[in-house]
């Protein structure tokens, strides 16, 4: 299939992208284009014209700073999944790319094509919910930073504005407490998850607090568990683990789909939020 007709420029810096977003109305960034070229190829996406920001310097870094660990917006996920810096600093991450599509798409898709995509069965935007990130956007007013709980409003919508761009997302760094779990349930390696969930929590004795549980492939967004979260953090060990599982009831209200029916997914949730118990280490 072949796309609509567009035009196409190169960005040379950020404020230069919002240039161009500025004066075309209709107009997409294109960074990976992992997302955004199979849309134009099936005609789903027409915009008058692509704004490539893969020239513009800086945007491809992975830095530790502050206590957080910065992923620049042109990251690639193949570079993400070789850092050493992200395999110790942010080990959610570096456990969830390893599931995004196969290693062509990995190659050249975005860190932060991904959550600005933010397609609802993705791993990195439920990740960034988990860890309770944020997110950088450069805009015409200028630089704000947005909280990963509002950055996601909706079926592929955002805190983005038409000229916005997402130069950066940071997720806290690390620590000896912090205990990180993550599993999807798909048909094939590399298809969209049926359910996925990421989490994370501190250690806290014997037990968990500030635990976030976040669902993705349940809804038009990724979903926090916030009843499940609470009994995890309540009750140790395999009665706290049930519990969760119980307020799963209330926290996901997933939509049959193509794929699997709601009742499927509800208890392929509870299935994973067992899995997922275990890793954050929850006595068994």
């Amino acid at each position: 299939m072949k796309p609509p007709s567009f035009a196409y420029a190169p960005a040379r810096s950020v404020e230069h992208a919002i240039e161009l977003l500025a004066q075309h109305e209709g107009a997409r960034i294109l960074a990976g284009g992992q997302s955004l070229v199979p849309l134009l190829n099936m005609r789903l996406s027409h915009p008058a014209l692509l704004v490539d920001i893969n020239r513009i310097p800086d945007l491809d870094t992975i830095s530790r700073s502050n206590g957080h660990v910065a992923f620049g917006g042109l990251v690639r996920h193949a570079a993400a999944e070789s850092s050493e810096l992200v395999a110790r600093e942010a080990p959610l991450i570096a456990r969830a790319i390893p599931h995004i599509g196969h290693a062509a798409i990995r190659n050249r898709g975005t860190i932060g094509g991904s959550v600005a995509f933010a397609d609802p069965a993705a791993e990195l935007p439920a990740c960034l919910l988990a860890l309770g990130g944020e997110a950088e956007i450069a805009g015409p007013e200028g630089r704000r930073l947005v909280a990963a709980d509002d950055f996601f409003r909706g079926l592929f919508e955002t805190a983005l504005g038409p000229q916005d761009v997402l130069v950066e997302i940071r997720v806290p760094a690390a620590t000896t407490a912090t205990r990180v779990g993550f599993a999807e349930i798909s048909r094939r390696h590399g298809d969209y998850a049926m359910v996925g969930l990421a989490a994370s929590a501190r250690a806290d004795g014997a037990g968990l607090k500030d635990v976030r549980l976040a669902y993705f492939g349940v809804g038009a967004t990724p979903v926090r568990a916030r009843r499940a979260e609470a009994a995890l953090a309540a009750a140790d060990g395999p009665a706290g683990i049930e519990a969760a599982v119980a307020a799963l009831a209330e926290d996901l209200d997933p939509a049959d789909d193509v794929v699997a029916s709601a009742a499927v997914k509800k208890h392929l949730a509870g299935v994973l939020l067992r899995r997922v118990a275990r890793e954050l280490g929850v006595a068994i």
